[in-house]
Formats: C-alpha cells, sequence, structure tokens
C-alpha cells in the first residue's frame, strides 16, 4: 500500500461456515481499522458467492 497499490481482503467459507457471515465481516472490519494509518476502505465487506470481499485504497502521500 505504500507504493500506491489497492489491498483486496477476503475471508473464504468453507462448508456450512457460511453461516457465520457476520463474524467474516467483523474480521474484515477489524483488519481495516488497524490499517486506517495507511489507506480507507473502498469497498465495505460483500458476499460474492463463498467469499467475502473488502478492498483498501491507500492514502493519498503528500
Amino acid at each position: 500500500m505504500k507504493d500506491g497499490a489497492k489491498l483486496k481482503a477476503f475471508v473464504f467459507f468453507k462448508g456450512r461456515s457460511i453461516v457465520f457471515k457476520e463474524q467474516g465481516q467483523i474480521l474484515l472490519l477489524k483488519l481495516a481499522q488497524e490499517l486506517e494509518e495507511y489507506g480507507k476502505v473502498e469497498q465495505m465487506p460483500k458476499l460474492e458467492g463463498k467469499r467475502m470481499i473488502m478492498f483498501i485504497a491507500p492514502k493519498k502521500v503528500k
């Protein structure tokens, strides 16, 4: 992210673990909170099939 690249984070749900979607969303939001000083959330966690995906874009370097 320091080089200007975007981050694509995802949680993959195996088997019946898809019923715990909220826990996957909490995990991704915790990651976004930890990386808050380096970038901002471009796309909130979204479920696509068995994956929950989130994009984080780097902050502008002055």
